[in-house]
């Protein structure tokens, strides 16, 4: 089969396949006539006839065939025809995401995109004269990103393509003289087929073939009817995770670094397949009691060396690798989530035992987050990607799960907190001091920097499931969508109390200080109104049902912001965050006729110049503690949150939340924030990329070798920072700045911000 090119599935001219599809349906019905006449009348008239002696042998048999062949021609003629029916409305999809991608997306990013061969495209920005031709990273990465995405519809073009050359090429493999009984019932299945066949090669494929069934699956694992069938025809559960094993392990030893890749994309396809295939909605064949034999099989030994290791790997181990990727259902996650944490609690060793000093990441070829011993960041992981199913497991009292997986009913046993007190939730659990004590999930036991880095693992996929928890998507979801209700908001709130409250747990968790900039930045909002005591006259206070608001209350909120102003990466979120809440804040107080509500501009500029004062003086301090080292940090963190933003068209608005960055311009993840109003988002998304821009050019820049100037420095940017939504709003509405309403913002801003910072500063005093 000759490459695509993204030319080709842009202009391929779909309407002769079109054309095709038609003519073999006509073919199909006029078929189905024949067979059904030849059923009805020719074989019943044979039947019927009185015929004796070698004429009655002869004859029947003879009519039985001919009306079988027309039964097999009918069969045959409906799978062809549905195999292209199938091809013709997947292509068609694809190439209109195609024309998108080059018409209306490369244009907008200024690049042209080129062909390399191989399926594979290049991006060039075109010489404009009196341009630099300077790019920034963030564009560059941009542009790349548009080029993965083109490259990755003509392969998904490719593997259609190579799928309907292997099933037609099938239809008659039997014998050319007659009818196949190769026939599919749909392409998925003439997929699902060959993606199995491959399969049972094991370790033995070849990289073209591991390469053929990671791309079979990377197009079909959301696809119910080829996920069940995928699993089921792997034999079950346990062979299920001996094929993962193998192909893990086998990729883990030796330098295999190509080998490596593929088992990374085989696992994140078994992931999102395994989650597809468990979900009971809108899936009537799915894997309803795998989960029951999962859990019992957590515990089991599952050997994936004829001569292997004494301690081959726990069913949780191999489990817990494919579970790290898909959106599960909370009746399959959540049970073996449990279990899972309920063994360790009980066991802290348990799954040591099978560490291995052969082979880097046995049973996690990701590598992020742990070698794959360990299965709870693995499920943590899991978590991170099913929003249901994490808010279920941080609200619903734990359950007790006997060794063997079974439900044992009762309060699960979680141990006890440094005071002795039964711990009766998984957020207390993991929040408890004692979790330090489990084994790192490292390969083999004792290299001490390893397992120093390894104390890192499981705080960092706890915030990604409490990011989908408290968020309501999947904390690397593409193109997210906030989601907050009573579930979720009370979680927020516990969030805010423990690492608020806790400055020492934050130290212990340090990894997971993004997801939690990431979360305030999802709640600012109520940062806000908490800020004003979460009085219900406050200008923040809800103006609907307040289900999807949280109660922070003032001091929680201080705590919370002075926590994340400690770490660059929650610092730089909750930055962006508040200039662009209070941004729209700003612009909702304009009413139809013009009138400006000046009491609510007031205290929208107050407000948003006090949370940048306390993260500013909780920056300031862990320079003074760290030196210059911590404050590069922070700028870095600073100047790619800046420069993600800046790029293309800067901030997108829908559905009452903006997206830093807009995810088609950047190719990242975005972060959500709230925002006040949904009208007039075109204005308002104009208004946000001037604060944006005003933002990024106040940064702070490089003050010399001096903490103090570093301190002075960090003062004089936020200051900067915080004064732009009110800038922005003076502009559009023609405030001058020496008009009384001009005098009163300026002095409400200071205000705040001496407020925020002289507050943080009392509480980082002893």
């Amino acid at each position: 089969m000759a490459d695509l090119t993204f030319m080709d599935v842009a202009q391929v001219d779909l309407g002769k396949l079109g054309t095709a599809v038609s003519d073999w349906k006509k073919i199909v019905d006029n078929l189905q006539v024949l067979a059904k006449n030849a059923k009805s009348g020719l074989m019943t008239k044979a039947n019927s006839a009185r015929w004796a002696g070698e004429n009655a042998t002869v004859t029947r048999a003879f009519v039985r065939k001919t009306a079988k062949q027309f039964e097999d021609a009918y069969a045959e003629a409906k799978s062809i025809w549905t195999l292209l029916d199938d091809a013709h409305v997947e292509l068609s999809k694809l190439q209109k995401n195609m024309k998108v991608a080059i018409d209306i997306d490369a244009p907008r990013l200024g690049v042209k995109i080129e062909d390399i061969g191989g399926g594979a495209v290049r991006w060039v920005f075109p010489h404009v004269r009196g341009d630099s031709d300077e790019r920034t990273q963030e564009q560059l990465d941009a542009a790349q990103a548009l080029a993965d995405r083109i490259t990755g519809l003509v392969a998904h073009a490719m593997e259609i393509d190579a799928s309907m050359n292997r099933a037609l090429g099938r239809t008659n493999k039997n014998s050319p003289h007659d009818f196949s009984s190769n026939n599919y019932a749909s392409l998925d299945e003439a997929e699902t087929a060959r993606a199995l066949e491959l399969a049972k090669l094991g370790p033995k494929m070849s990289d073209k073939h591991f390469t053929e069934l990671n791309s079979i699956m990377k197009y079909n694992a959301k696809d119910p009817d080829f996920a069940n069938a995928f699993y089921k025809g792997l034999g079950g559960p346990r062979q299920a995770l001996e094929f993962f094993g193998r192909m893990s392990i086998d990729s883990a030893r030796g330098e295999k670094e190509e080998r490596l890749g593929l088992t990374k994309e085989l696992q994140r396809n078994m992931g999102v397949a395994l989650a597809t295939a468990t979900e009971p909605h809108g899936n009537p064949g799915y894997l309803k009691d795998w989960g029951i034999q999962f859990r019992k099989l957590g515990t089991e030994k599952i050997p994936l060396e004829k001569y292997g290791r004494d301690s081959p790997p726990l069913g949780y181990q191999l489990l817990g690798g494919i579970m790290r990727y898909g959106d599960y259902d909370p009746k399959f996650l959540n049970p073996i989530a449990e279990h899972v944490i309920q063994l360790q609690q009980k066991d802290p060793v348990l799954f040591a035992a099978s560490k291995s000093e052969y082979g880097l990441n046995l049973y996690n070829p990701s590598g992020k987050d742990g070698a794959g011993f360990d299965p709870v960041p693995s499920i943590l992981e899991a978590l991170g990607h099913s929003p249901e199913a994490s808010k279920k497991f941080f609200t619903e009292p734990p359950e007790a799960y006997n060794e063997d997986g079974t439900l044992k009913g009762g309060v699960a046993d979680l141990g006890k907190d440094k005071d002795g007190h039964p711990i009766t939730g998984y957020l207390d659990y993991f929040t408890s001091e004692s979790y330090t004590e489990f084994p790192g999930d490292i390969n083999g036991h004792f290299n001490t920097e390893e397992i120093e880095k390894a104390k890192q693992y499981m705080p960092d996929a706890l915030g990604h499931a409490l990011e989908s928890a408290t968020l309501g998507h999947a904390y690397d979801d593409p193109t997210p969508e906030l989601i907050r209700d009573g579930e979720s908001v009370a979680i927020m709130e516990s969030v805010v109390d423990k690492y608020g409250g806790d400055a020492d747990l934050l130290d212990r968790h340090g990894s997971l200080s993004d997801s939690l900039g990431r979360m305030g930045a999802g709640y600012v909002d109520d940062i806000n109104w908490a800020l004003n005591d979460n009085d219900q006259t406050s200008m923040f206070a809800p103006r609907s049902d307040s289900g999807g608001h949280a109660e922070f209350g003032r001091e929680g909120a201080r705590n919370f912001l002075n926590a994340l102003g400690k770490y660059p990466d929650s610092y730089a979120e909750i930055s962006n965050a508040e200039k662009v809440y209070t941004t729209s804040v700003l612009d909702a107080q304009v009413g139809e006729n013009g009138s400006i509500n000046h009491a609510h501009v007031r205290e929208a500029v107050r407000t948003g110049g006090e949370v940048q004062g306390m993260i500013d003086e909780s920056r300031a301090e862990q320079v003074k503690a760290e030196g210059l080292a911590k404050d590069e940090a922070y700028n870095k963190a600073l100047e790619k949150r800046a420069s993600w933003i800046e790029f293309g068209t800067g901030v997108g608005v829908a559905a009452g939340a903006a997206f830093l960055p807009p995810v088609a311009a950047a190719g990242v993840a975005a972060t959500l924030i709230p925002v006040a109003t949904d009208a007039g988002t075109g204005a308002l998304e104009q208004q946000l990329g001037h604060v944006i821009g005003d933002w990024s050019e106040s940064k702070q820049q490089d003050s010399g070798d001096d903490v103090l100037k570093q301190r002075l420095a960090i003062y004089d940017a936020g200051e900067s920072t915080s004064e732009a939504p009110m800038r922005e709003f003076m502009r559009v509405y023609g405030i001058q700045r020496d008009s009384q309403f001009g005098g009163d913002l300026e002095e409400a801003l200071n205000s705040g911000y001496d407020k925020g910072s002289n507050r943080a500063s009392h509480m980082a005093k002893p």
